[in-house]
């Protein structure tokens, strides 16, 4: 394993030091780490608070700004972060019109965050969750009871980040949340696997003509292993599976902010049809040229086209990664004005800018 780390123990906290060296926006809090605007607490605005295992850069961290995220809570890799980790970050964010968590479908992060949201709660901070689960290839994995959160994840803080910014309150925030999550698709795959530097190899081995079909962004299995046809044939195979698996309902818990406790709903997603705009996401898993990025981006424009679905938004490149993972993921996300005026709204952050 070749790496440009000094020590597989302290990578973290180096890693951390040079983005907010490099970002005079961000702040680096220790002793419990987490990243926050350098301008945090925004008066008058609710905060926005993420977070999960490092190894997925620019996510999250990387999306605290302007627009988008108050405050990103870096686990050590793949690992979630710690519920102090998260009490204090809202702490700091908070401006007294509450916090919202933004929180990936992963076991380790749904029962961190659910700590924390209790945390702050008693110590009188407003607060309502949102849980991202737009994985369409399996119902339950290595890492999860449910589908998996993955890219959609940063579409829901750029969109979220934007109605905060004018204004809308935490319950319209958590609303939103919800209607985005069910609005949005994710299908991955993996070519190479991706190489966890304590572990030193790859996680797992892929024949030359194989690739694993639905694979998670800690490189846990897909749907299966299938044959490896060139890059037509695959992109062909996800935009097949994330429009024939997009229908589907399940229960996911959240904060009710009025009852000031858990209350578990049912959640419906429904599949994209003909007719409907959406946001293209093409994601680079870590280790995929930029070059290969957009080849994938021109089939998806033919597969869209083909179904009558048409994409009013793209965006190619590297959201939500797995460390140096030959692969790629795609995210279709279901588009209205109020949603396209969102994305649309200013963004300053180190991953991501525009209109600002």
């Amino acid at each position: 394993m070749k790496k440009l780390i000094n020590d597989v123990d302290n990578m973290l906290a180096g890693q951390l030091a040079g983005l907010t060296a490099a970002h005079p926006s961000l702040v680096l809090h220790r002793d419990p780490v987490f990243v926050t605007r350098a301008d945090a607490p925004v008066a008058g605005k609710v905060a926005l608070l993420s977070g999960g295992g490092s190894g997925h850069e620019p996510m999250h961290a990387g999306f605290v700004g302007q627009g988008m995220l108050d405050g990103a809570c870096p686990g050590e890799i793949f690992t979630s972060p710690t519920p102090d980790q998260m009490f204090e970050c809202g702490m700091s964010i908070d401006s007294g019109e509450g916090v919202l968590l933004l929180i990936k479908n992963y076991t380790g992060d749904i029962l961190n965050f659910e700590t924390a949201t209790e945390l702050l709660h008693d110590a009188g901070v407003k607060v309502a969750t949102v849980i991202v689960d737009d994985d369409v290839a399996v119902k339950d994995s290595l890492y999860t009871t449910g589908r998996r959160g993955v890219a959609n994840t940063v579409v829901l803080e750029k969109l979220l980040g934007a109605a905060a910014a004018r204004g809308d309150s935490l319950a319209k925030l958590q609303e939103l949340g919800h209607l985005f999550n069910n609005n949005g698709f994710s299908l991955g795959v993996a070519l190479v696997a991706c190489t966890v530097p304590a572990a030193g190899k790859p996680s797992f081995t892929l024949a030359e003509n194989e690739m694993e079909f639905g694979v998670g962004i800690h490189g846990e299995p897909g749907i299966e292993r299938r044959p490896f046809n060139g890059l037509d044939d695959t992109v062909d195979q996800m935009f097949t599976t994330l429009i024939e698996h997009g229908n589907y309902q399940r229960p996911l818990r959240s904060w009710d902010i009025e009852r000031s406790d858990w209350r578990e709903e049912t959640q419906y997603k429904q599949a994209l049809r003909r007719g409907e705009k959406v946001i293209a996401v093409v994601n680079n898993l870590g280790g995929t040229p930029l070059s290969e990025l957009y080849g994938v981006y021109l089939r998806l424009a033919h597969c869209c086209a083909g179904a009558g679905i048409e994409i009013v938004r793209n965006f190619v490149g590297s959201w939500c990664t797995s460390l140096d993972m030959y692969g790629v993921s795609i995210t279709l996300m279901r588009a209205d004005e109020e949603t396209l005026a969102l994305w649309d709204a200013p963004v300053n952050t180190p991953a991501l800018r525009w209109n600002c």
